[in-house]
């Protein structure tokens, strides 16, 4: 098991105040969810691949080395270019998902496809992550699993080399990540698959359309017609080619400042046609005050002085939510988040941090089984502790934009996603240029 998040040492951090609007151009890397998409259908590919600007960051690295344990050929020499050759995928291996949700529910279905025992384990807390519906799922269509009480980690994978796939019923309702899993490997699985969820509305629906849409990009039959049903064929997935979007979660924290500074952000590089939740966060931030707009230079965020307070369910935006909530105690009005009872089991129970860490700043926060009701009120500085969450340093960083004293207990968890996170935002504070 990797004990890296519980024996590195933390790094304390006080958050940067701004003086004056910031007005910045980012250029940050590509997108986490894209990356690993791209990665797994290498993987399962018939020729090699190449990833143009993707990620490299703590999950995507991990999703790279439980790849290259079981055989895949994966290069991330180049930061710019990553190079991926399939080849018959073997055990016996050990893999480390880290924290990260993608690899522990992305590289399971695919490890069925292996010859041999594939050990998957992680962070201690990602032995509580909810992967028994998945596991269940994974039994049912004919891969020999172990796992512990509930279908968690640590859990073995008795890969057979090839797996029988058909059809599945499943609740997704506690991660889109069970479908999205379930479907990346399912081309190669003899009978394809049909996976049918049963239960509340599976959140994040944008990842769900992201994983059928690179599917197709990659050759694969998929059906997704039917509401709450997915039908992969068998088949071959040609390598190609993959441009990884910049990471519009990542550049949310950023965006955020323009509005608590009334200043301007771009995000540098952003395609007119996105296979992120583009739309979903303009409305979100133009309901909040911001203006919005896409242009040659990429995705620009404006503030216009005022933040004010959102009701919305953001179910389809989950990862947001804490940055959102941020926002939400610095506005001139309340705001409820709802949708969003998932989270509590991403990095940590978001929900309960942000109510506990919010709170300790001042705000007054009302937590919900599905959300939170935010009432703003004078803040104050303080520790704000991150639970190894790199969502929540990025709430914390945003309210020390214009509340003195916000001190992190640990920055470094950013690495997750964006190990650049704590310079980029110190630079863009002292008015300097962002790049990469």
């Amino acid at each position: 098991m990797s004990n890296l998040t519980a024996t590195r040492p933390l790094q304390p951090w006080t958050a940067p105040t701004a003086t004056e609007p910031v007005a910045e151009t980012l250029r940050l890397p590509g997108s986490k969810s894209l990356t690993a998409r791209a990665l797994v259908l290498s993987a399962v590919a018939d020729g090699p691949s190449t990833l143009r600007r993707p990620l490299r960051a703590r999950d995507t690295e991990l999703m790279a080395g439980g790849l290259r344990a079981m055989g895949a050929h994966v290069s991330t020499v180049d930061d710019e270019r990553w190079l991926l050759r399939p080849r018959p995928l073997q055990g016996p291996a050990r893999i480390d998902v880290g924290l990260s949700g993608t690899v522990m529910r992305f590289v399971p279905p695919v490890a069925g496809l292996a010859d041999g025992a594939i050990r998957f384990d992680g962070d201690p807390y990602a032995r509580v992550r909810p992967l028994g519906p998945l596991v269940e799922a994974l039994r049912s269509i004919g891969m020999r699993i172990d796992a512990a009480d509930g279908g968690r980690l640590p859990l073995t994978v008795h890969g057979a080399g090839r797996v029988a796939g058909g059809e599945v019923v499943i609740d997704a309702s506690g991660s889109s990540q069970f479908v999205s899993g379930l479907l990346l490997g399912a081309a190669r699985f003899d009978r394809g698959i049909v996976v049918r969820h049963v239960g509340p509305p599976v959140p994040s629906a944008p990842h769900l359309r992201m994983t059928v849409q690179m599917l197709r990009a990659a050759g694969a039959a998929v059906d997704d017609s039917t509401p709450d049903v997915w039908v992969v064929e068998p088949g071959r997935l040609s390598g190609r080619g993959w441009d990884i979007e910049p990471d519009l979660s990542g550049a949310v924290p950023f965006f955020a400042a323009a509005l608590v500074t009334g200043g301007a952000v771009t995000l540098h590089g952003w395609p007119h046609s996105s296979l992120q939740p583009v739309d979903t966060l303009r409305t979100l931030l133009q309901r909040m005050g911001a203006e919005v707009s896409v242009g040659t230079d990429g995705l620009t965020v404006r503030g216009t002085g005022s933040i004010h307070g959102l009701e919305a369910d953001v179910s389809e935006v989950a990862e947001l939510t804490p940055v959102l909530a941020a926002l939400a105690t610095l506005a001139d009005s309340p705001s409820r988040l709802s949708g969003v009872a998932h989270i509590r089991h991403h990095e940590t129970d978001r929900l309960a941090a942000l109510a506990r860490e919010l709170g300790g700043l001042g705000a007054d926060v009302t937590e919900a089984a599905d959300g939170l009701t935010i009432r703003p009120r004078p803040l104050r500085g303080g520790v704000f502790e991150t639970y190894a969450d790199h969502r929540m340093a990025h709430a914390a960083a945003v309210i020390g934009l214009t509340v003195p004293g916000v001190e992190l207990s640990d920055v470094a968890c950013t690495s997750k996603t964006m190990p650049e996170f704590p310079a980029l935002w110190s630079t863009m504070v002292a008015g300097g240029a962002i790049g990469r």
